[in-house]
């Protein structure tokens, strides 16, 4: 699970929709619940132990709680401000994304994939009920994660800031986290250069990935090179998820 991120949602929200509708027939009932509870949490247990990630036995609530919800997930608003070809194919874009408040965790484990994983481990209890209005908030995609390269720029720095935008009807008043590592921020206008790519997010794809697109990008003083964003947008299990690089471009 170290990327409980948008984990295991897809493939186990199918799965439990035949589930839901045959308790559903059969009167349902507290044993059908606590069998299907179990279920996911020893399915994303196992897949967090692949990472290095040990999973507590507080988080089969929200496991089950996003797993119902998993096909409703409120994009990012965004605006497209240009597109690059390449053999008749998007090879990539330009977007502004508007200010919005977001709820951010730093972490600085070891890996790239424990710090991302324990990070929103946390933002699912936020977005499921530990929060001050006590209900699940609803999810958004992409999920960020805002890397740094070290000055040598062959790894990444160890702190990585996992960030989940809050939906719409939150925007103006943000429910307060009772976890104090979660920090609502509100971040400025942002205008991005991306690139999508598909599969396993560690530091050694993320690396590949940024100098892949450095290659196809050119050289250019439009963007930051020591600064770098992740999204995330599908279940990790999948074999080729999409993901994307975001170059930031700077200040005007």
């Amino acid at each position: 699970m170290a990327r409980i991120t948008l984990e295991d949602l897809d493939a186990l929200g199918d799965e439990d929709d035949g589930d839901e509708e045959a308790a559903a027939e059969g009167g349902g009932g507290e044993e059908e619940e606590e069998e299907e509870r179990g279920r996911l949490f020893a399915h994303w247990e196992a897949v967090a132990s692949t990472h290095r990630v040990s999973l507590p036995r507080d988080m089969a609530g929200p496991i089950v709680q996003m797993t119902r919800h998993s096909q409703a997930r409120e994009p990012v608003p965004y605006v497209t401000l240009s597109q690059r070809e390449k053999c008749e194919e998007v090879a990539y874009e330009e977007r502004q994304y508007p200010a919005g408040k977001w709820a951010c965790v730093t972490k600085g484990e070891p890996m790239y994939e424990q710090s991302i994983s324990m990070s929103f481990m946390k933002l699912m209890r936020y977005i499921c009920k530990e929060n001050s209005v006590g209900c699940y908030l609803g999810m958004t995609v992409p999920v960020l994660n805002e890397v740094h390269l070290t000055k040598e720029g062959t790894n990444l720095e160890r702190e990585v800031v996992t960030a989940y935008y809050l939906p719409g009807e939150f925007q103006q008043n943000p429910p307060v986290p009772t976890d104090p590592e979660i920090h609502i921020t509100e971040r400025a206008p942002l205008r991005v250069i991306t690139r999508v790519f598909y599969g396993m997010t560690t530091e050694e794809t993320i690396l590949r990935e940024i100098g892949l697109f450095w290659e196809l990008l050119g050289s250019t003083d439009t963007v930051l090179r020591e600064t770098y964003i992740v999204a995330a947008y599908e279940n990790p299990s999948i074999p080729q998820r999409r993901n994307e690089i975001w170059f930031i471009c700077r200040a005007e």
